[in-house]
């Protein structure tokens, strides 16, 4: 008598099988098993899963000025503005040809926004700069282009990462901005342009200051107007750059007269009045603040020039109040120096 040998399933039977076996094991786990958490990425909000910033709406304002609104994980994902003053045929969107413009950024002084070169000077008829894009960034009512101690935890606001970070990288990715770039300032952008052009080497090619707080640390008078400046808005004056003592380094590092020696290689332009009443001036007007901005700025001069400084212009005028007729001034003076460093 012959054994019953099980037939040989057939390959289709085989192929059958296992799937009926995953398809069961698939739901018995999905039953069985606690629920898996999300992905790290899930779990993330929007706005960290893509880190850098990011401009959320465009606005034509007039003829060659686009103001772009950018929202910053450096000032803690708060949307700012930034103006542009466009060259003539500047057009970032035409992939076909890829734009480099050479780039000015003229920064604001206190009080004032980015707004303000365009409303209160002739920078946008200028013809020299035509050929060249400015870019006017918002730097905060009193945000001293400064990433802020916060004593001792950093984090928003951080002005300084936004602008040489973060917006320079936005602007030569997505609109037209070049890496020939120059910089200048009046006031507490005067100071900005020189600690930019200092704290970045390599990113500015010169540096023009206006009316600019040189060396904040010149005497008990410089440190107290500007823990004063601190204080202007309700703000606690040492989350700044903390107390001029206690923190004395975090001053030094925002104080262009100590960082002097990483200048010496620019072309700098530093000018100010003397806080008396001047050409431009209504008549009796004085300035305590130009006065010691004037004091500030020969100083800083002085340490340039006793550093080596290559290329230093200064024009210290001498009658005449912290305006903006004196700063619209001092732009064209400045004009050739600064369109020669763009070449």
């Amino acid at each position: 008598m012959s054994a019953n040998v099980p037939a040989t399933p057939t390959p289709s039977r085989t192929r059958t099988f296992l799937l009926a076996l995953a398809t069961l094991l698939t739901v018995l786990t999905a039953t069985l098993a606690p629920t898996a958490p999300a992905s790290a990425a899930e779990q993330q909000p929007l706005s960290t899963r893509h880190p850098g910033a990011e401009v959320v709406a465009v606005t034509q304002v007039a003829d060659r000025q686009v103001d772009l609104s950018v929202r910053s994980p450096s000032l803690g994902g708060r949307t700012v503005n930034v103006r542009l003053l466009t060259p003539d045929g500047w057009n970032p969107h035409d992939r076909r040809h890829r734009q480099n413009w050479p780039t000015l950024w003229l920064l604001h002084g206190c009080c004032g926004d980015y707004t303000s070169w365009t409303s209160r000077t002739d920078v946008a008829e200028i013809a020299g700069l035509r050929d060249v894009l400015v870019v006017m960034p918002e730097a905060g009512w009193n945000g001293w282009y400064s990433d802020w101690w916060n004593h001792g935890r950093g984090g928003d606001p951080a002005w300084e990462t936004f602008h040489t970070k973060e917006l320079r990288h936005l602007l030569e990715r997505d609109w037209g901005a070049g890496r020939d770039r120059v910089v200048a300032g009046l006031s507490m952008g005067g100071q900005g342009a020189l600690l930019y052009a200092a704290r970045h080497p390599g990113m500015f090619k010169a540096a023009a200051s206006y009316s600019g707080s040189a060396h904040p640390l010149l005497n008990t008078e410089s440190v107290d107007r500007i823990l004063g400046l601190f204080a202007g808005q309700n703000n606690d004056p040492l989350r700044v750059w903390g107390d001029p003592v206690a923190q004395r380094r975090v001053w030094e590092s925002h104080d262009p007269f100590h960082l002097a020696n990483r200048l010496r290689s620019l072309p700098v332009y530093l000018s100010c009045g003397d806080g008396t009443t001047g050409p431009l001036d209504a008549p009796g007007s004085v300035s305590a603040l130009e006065a010691d901005f004037e004091r500030q700025n020969l100083a800083l001069a002085a340490e340039l020039r006793r550093v080596g400084a290559r290329h230093l212009t200064t024009h210290f005028y001498g009658p005449g109040t912290h305006g903006w007729a004196y700063w619209e001034r001092e732009l064209h003076a400045s004009l050739p120096m600064l369109l020669g460093a763009l070449g």
